[in-house]
This record gives C-alpha cells, structure tokens and sequence, in this order.
C-alpha cells in the first residue's frame, strides 16, 4: 500500500509527508474532508503535524482524490483503535515488545503468542508496526499480568527475533 502511495507522490514530498501522517494515523479522506473514523480532523491539524502548510494539505486531499487508486485507499482507511501501551503500566498490564530480524519472517505473532498462552498469559492486545511504513518495525503485546522475566530468552529463541523487552 505505502509503495503505491509514494510512486503517486514521489515527486512532491511535502504532499507524500501529509500522506504519512494520514496512513499513521488511520485518517481518511472523504468529500475533501479529512476524519478520523467519523470525527472530522481540521486541516490545519495535519499540517501542523505533517510540517506544512494548510494549503499543501487542501492540495493532497485534491491529488488523492484525483487519482483513482489512491482514492479507493485514503477513503476506506481507518484507524486501527486505540492503544493499551502507554497505560498498561497503570492497569498493571504486561508488555513485551518484539523487534524482528525481517518483518517478511513469519510467526513471530504466532509463537510469541503461544508462549503467552503456555504460561496462562491472557493477551489483551497485539499491535504490529507496519514495516513499510516504520524504520524499525516492533510486535508489541499487552498481557492481562506481568510478563515474567525468564520467558525472555525462550522468546528469543524465536526464528526471525533479534530483540526483547518487557515493560
């Protein structure tokens, strides 16, 4: 998705970076709006954040809904909900964060997941960076308990882990 984004906006980087903050954000664009699921996001807003000025964002929603394909993409994107991890220490949640190898490795999730459920570990969430949007991609889980130390070193003895946290 992000590759087809940016061979429709590589020759404008201030558009492709609005763009990037849309997709990070899960914004859609729709009517010339911008809204975050069904709550309207004022232009300005993203601009500030995307490092521009108003009009470069009024002239992306132009060029993405110009162009068909585009269009199918920023008008059906939502945003993936809300996050457990900044809080979790506050509901004595668990979090193990995992950074891959390669994201192109699969059953990082699956395994991780699976020494969770060994233990009797509920997971309350699973979040998984994009990797052709994020520099260094991480899977992060949210656990109903604490994550014991010593499930460290079996995590990483997954294929395709590099790196282990627990928070």
């Amino acid at each position: 998705m992000w590759q087809k984004i940016v061979e429709h906006l590589k020759n404008h980087p201030e558009r492709l970076r609005v763009a990037k903050v849309l997709v990070e954000n899960g914004f859609s664009i729709k009517n010339g709006k911008i809204y975050c699921n069904e709550i309207e996001i004022p232009v300005v807003e993203v601009a500030r954040v995307a490092g521009v000025d108003r009009r470069t964002v009024s002239q992306t929603i132009k060029m993405v809904e110009s162009i068909p394909e585009l269009q199918t993409i920023f008008r059906h994107i939502k945003s993936a909900g809300h996050s457990l991890k900044e809080i979790a220490k506050y509901l004595n949640f668990g979090v193990v964060e995992i950074t891959p190898t390669s994201a192109k490795i699969p059953g990082i999730l699956a395994y991780s997941a699976m020494l969770l459920a060994k233990r009797n570990i509920s997971i309350r969430q699973a979040l998984v960076d994009d990797p052709e949007l994020s520099p260094e991609p991480k899977l992060t889980l949210i656990a109903e308990t604490k994550i014991p130390g010593e499930l460290v070193p079996k995590l990483l003895k997954i294929r395709g882990v590099e790196k282990v946290s627990i928070y």
